[in-house]
C-alpha cells in the first residue's frame, strides 16, 4: 500500500475479509494496491484447537484489562499487553483483530462484535460504558455477573455429576450383560438342549438379536441422534425441547427458575451500566440459551416499547414465577429495578440449588432401585433354568 506522499508500505494486518481489510486502510488514507493472506490472522480462518472461548479464560481476560485500564494505561497497549499473555490461539487471533479494528478507529464495542463469538450482553455492556465514559465501572459490574454466573453454572453441574455417573453404569453394565453374558448362556442351554422358562428364553432372544445387530442398531441410533441434534437447534425444536422441559416433574421447575435467575442477572447488570430499558432487554432476550424464554421476552420488550410496564409484560409470557412479577412491579413502582432484579436473581439461585439438592435426594435412590430390579430380572431370568435342573435332580 502507499500513503498520500506516494511511500510504499507493507503491513501485516488481520481481519474477517480483505474486503475489510482494504477499507480499514482506506480509510486512513492509504491507498492498497494487494493484500495476500498469511492463512494464522485472520477471524474466519480455520486455527488450530477450539473456535470457542473458555469462559474462565474469558473471565480473566476481563480481568486483566480493567487492572490495565484502572492503572490508566490506554486501550491500545493494554490490549497488546494481554495479546503478548495470550497462549489461547484462536484468543490471540481474535484479540489482535480487535486490536487492530480500534487502532484503525473502531469502538471498542464495534471490535468485539465484529469478532462474533463474545456474548451480545458483553458487548452491549461495552458500548454503554462508551457512551457513559465510565467503562471501568461497567466492566467490573459484568465481571462480577460472569463470576457469579460461572459459580452457580459450577455448583449444578457438580450436583448432576453423581446421578449422571449412576446412569452410565447402568448402561455399561446392562450393555456388558446383554451383549456378553446372555449369549454365553444362550450358548450353554443350546448345548444342553434343556427346556427353557418364557422369561429365560425372551432374554436369550433378546440378548441373541442384540449381540448380532449391535453394529446396525448403533448405526440407527447414529442417524437417529444425528437428525435428533439437528431438530433441536431449529427454531421450533429447541422450542419444543423447552417445553417439554417444563412438563419434567421435579426438574422442570427447577430449570424454570434457573432460566429466570439468569435473565434477572442479565437484565440488572445491562440496566446498571446505564442501557435503557428497551435495549437491555432485547440484549438479555437475545442471550438467553433457552429458545422459549428468548421468545418470551422478546413479545414482552414489543409490549414494553408500546408503553405497557414490564411486569406485567413479562407476565404475560405464563413463564415467569408470580414471586418475581411481583418483586419487579415493586422494582418498577420504587425506581430501584436493578437492585431488585438482583435480589431476584439470589433468590431464585439458592431456590435452585436447594430444589436441586431435594431432586438429586430423591432420583439418586431411584435409579440404584432401577439398576437393583433390572440386574435381578435380567439374572434371575438366565439361572432360572439352572434352578430348574437343579430341583429336578434332587427328585
Amino acid at each position: 500500500m502507499a500513503d498520500e506522499r506516494g511511500h510504499v508500505l507493507e503491513q501485516t494486518s488481520s481481519g474477517a475479509s480483505e474486503a475489510e481489510i482494504r477499507d480499514r486502510f482506506a480509510q486512513q488514507g492509504y491507498f492498497v494496491y494487494s493484500i495476500k493472506s498469511k492463512g494464522l490472522l485472520s477471524a474466519d480462518v480455520r486455527l488450530p484447537g477450539r473456535r470457542k472461548i473458555p469462559q474462565d479464560q474469558f473471565v480473566i481476560f476481563n480481568q486483566q484489562f480493567v487492572t490495565l485500564i484502572h492503572a490508566g494505561l490506554p486501550i491500545i497497549q493494554s490490549l497488546e499487553l494481554l495479546i503478548r499473555r495470550q497462549r489461547n490461539a484462536f484468543f490471540h487471533a481474535v484479540l489482535q483483530n480487535v486490536h487492530d479494528r480500534v487502532r484503525g478507529g473502531e469502538l471498542l464495542s464495534q471490535a468485539f462484535e465484529a469478532q462474533r463469538v463474545f456474548p451480545k450482553v458483553y458487548t452491549t455492556t461495552l458500548l454503554a460504558g462508551e457512551k457513559s465514559g465510565n467503562l471501568e465501572e461497567v466492566l467490573g459490574r459484568y465481571i462480577a455477573f460472569q463470576r457469579l454466573a460461572v459459580s452457580f453454572r459450577k455448583k449444578l453441574i457438580s450436583s448432576l455429576v453423581y446421578p449422571t455417573l449412576l446412569v452410565f453404569m447402568l448402561a455399561v453394565m446392562l450393555t456388558f450383560l446383554i451383549t456378553f453374558v446372555v449369549p454365553q448362556f444362550a450358548n450353554l442351554y443350546h448345548s444342553l438342549g434343556a427346556e427353557l422358562p418364557p422369561m429365560t428364553a425372551l432374554m436369550l432372544a433378546f440378548g441373541v438379536n442384540a449381540k448380532h445387530y449391535s453394529l446396525y442398531t448403533a448405526i440407527v441410533l447414529a442417524i437417529v441422534v444425528f437428525f435428533l441434534w439437528r431438530w433441536m437447534k431449529s427454531d421450533s425444536g429447541a422450542t419444543q425441547v423447552d417445553q417439554l422441559k417444563l412438563r419434567v416433574p421435579l426438574l422442570g421447575d427447577v430449570w424454570l427458575k434457573y432460566q429466570v435467575a439468569v435473565f434477572s442477572r442479565m437484565l440488572s447488570t445491562l440496566l446498571s451500566g446505564g442501557l435503557p430499558l428497551v435495549p437491555s432487554l432485547e440484549t438479555a432476550g437475545e442471550s438467553m440459551q433457552s429458545r422459549l424464554m428468548a421468545h418470551g421476552i422478546a413479545h414482552a420488550t414489543r409490549t414494553v416499547r408500546e408503553g405497557r410496564g414490564l411486569a406485567r409484560s413479562l407476565e404475560d409470557t405464563g413463564h415467569f414465577p408470580q414471586m418475581s412479577i411481583e418483586m419487579i412491579e415493586v422494582g418498577e413502582s420504587t425506581g430501584a429495578l436493578p437492585a431488585m432484579l438482583n435480589s431476584i436473581a439470589e433468590f431464585f439461585e439458592e431456590d435452585v440449588q436447594n430444589a436441586l439438592a431435594t431432586a438429586m435426594a430423591l432420583i439418586e435412590p431411584i435409579i440404584l432401585i432401577v439398576m437393583g430390579v433390572v440386574v435381578a430380572f435380567v439374572l434371575i431370568s438366565l439361572y432360572l433354568p439352572i434352578f430348574s435342573l437343579g430341583a429336578g435332580g434332587i427328585h
